[in-house]
């Protein structure tokens, strides 16, 4: 049996932060495949974080509400290097789409260039694809150990592909699974995988056994980090009471999008009803149209699907002011901070304590069984955009098949799977082909 790797020393803080921000320009398709851009990268081709690891910080996130792929970023940049770590993850995984988006709701208000965004991304949702389907392979390889995981992967796929039952609950179910598996059976999802476990965990710098400084409950730091996030929470709001003009605006704004921050269990697809709701009916910022057009730009664009509600931020600014693109962007920046701040306590208030439990038999029962679900909600994932991806004009007919796209999704796990293509550069490649596309014309 070869023996595996040595373990690769502790990364820079600086070599951290070039990924970091390399992730937050690649980081395309949804948080399946930002998912699956930080297990290819992070898991296997770096080796800085165990397979078992990253399961365990993200079946944390996904219990939370927010953006589960930022703040498995977070989660991951803190378990590296600290609370400095984790929020230049997560800050970086943000920040790029921020002024890409900026830019374009400039562009979208002003001369109007959406179509022509779309298509020159267009070699990018078939490698985004293909990025999901070998991350769900890979990842359900190292966690359905059992037929009760493999059942449970299947439930989760089918109650939220046909049945449409609410993520969180798909979560809460699977949790109950969990807990029930470990009081009635001995070994309820875990018989046979010992060794295998142990073998899978050798060979990386932080594992299930690593001991993360600052872990454990604390009643001083938990004090002060709330007393930190919410002099953060006002800081700012007090500024745009000082500076900006209409302030009754602006603590609507922020106390709109804190709410919407903190009841996004299940994605940005859960929230975007009720955002759209409020702001086009209620507060009319924007119309129906436009709020198409804003989740259009989400989808083509890096980093996190709720930055949609940045656009939404900025459409209520440029709209409310007569125009000004100045408010507009202010807007946006607004409502990005109020959106993401809630991410960031949530990981560097909860992290502490979700490692000094790692090894709480109950709670590994419970997040295994989640891990399993996960993998159902990675396939439907990959189904829905492969759906939007192969059949653009929606029908599932086989003449409204979208052959190039058919064609990069087989290319692409070619390239990643047999051939082992570095990932970053495989989405250079994808979007510099969909661009050729474009400008070839679709008689190509």
């Amino acid at each position: 049996m070869p023996q595996p790797p040595a373990p690769p020393p502790q990364p820079s803080f600086a070599e951290a932060l070039r990924f970091w921000l390399k992730l937050g320009f690649i980081s395309f398709g949804g948080p399946a495949g930002q998912i699956a851009i930080m297990h290819q990268t992070l898991v296997q081709e770096k080796r800085w974080i165990s397979d078992a690891k990253f399961l365990h910080a993200l079946n944390y996130c996904m219990l939370l509400p927010g953006p589960e792929a930022q703040q498995l970023a977070t989660y991951i940049g803190w378990l590296l290097h600290g609370s400095r770590g984790g929020l230049a993850a997560g800050i970086l995984f943000v920040l790029p789409s921020v002024f890409i988006l900026l830019a374009l709701c400039v562009l979208y208000v002003t001369v109007g260039t959406l179509p022509a965004l779309q298509a020159v991304f267009l070699g990018l949702k078939p490698a985004v694809v293909a990025i999901i389907l070998l991350a769900m392979v890979k990842i359900g390889q190292k966690s359905l150990l059992s037929p009760l995981h493999y059942a449970v992967a299947l439930a989760s796929f089918l109650g939220i592909f046909w049945l449409n039952v609410p993520f969180p609950l798909l979560i809460l179910g699977a949790g109950a699974v969990g807990l029930l598996a470990h009081a009635f059976f001995s070994a309820p999802a875990t018989t046979g995988s010992e060794a295998r476990a142990a073998q899978a965990e050798e060979g990386y710098y932080l594992t299930m056994q690593s001991v993360v400084p600052g872990t454990g409950f604390s009643g001083p730091r938990l004090v002060r980090q709330l007393a930190v996030a919410l002099g953060l929470w006002g800081l700012p709001l007090g500024l745009l009471g000082l500076a900006a003009p209409d302030f009754p605006f602006w603590r609507g704004l922020t106390q709109f999008f804190t709410q919407a921050a903190l009841v996004t269990f299940g994605g940005a697809y859960a929230v975007l009803p009720y955002v759209a709701q409020v702001s086009v009916e209620k507060l009319h910022w924007l119309s129906q149209g436009q709020m198409l057009d804003g989740l259009a730009l989400g989808e083509t664009t890096p980093g996190p699907l709720i930055m949609v509600l940045a656009f939404v931020g900025f459409m209520g600014g440029y709209t409310h002011f007569g125009g000004s693109l100045a408010l507009g962007a202010l807007g946006l920046l607004a409502t990005t901070y109020y959106t993401f701040l809630p991410c960031f306590v949530f990981i560097l208030v909860g992290a502490p304590l979700i490692e000094h439990s790692r090894h709480n038999a109950r709670l590994k029962a419970v997040l295994s069984i989640i891990t399993a679900a996960v993998v159902g909600v990675i396939l439907n994932l990959a189904v829905y955009l492969g759906r939007s991806v192969l059949f653009p004009a929606g029908p599932l007919r086989w003449a409204e098949l979208h052959w190039p796209s058919l064609l990069w999704v087989a290319v692409s796990l070619l390239a990643l799977h047999r051939f082992r293509l570095n990932l970053i550069l495989w989405i250079g490649i994808s979007a510099l082909a969909g661009l050729f596309y474009h400008l070839a014309g679709p008689g190509l």
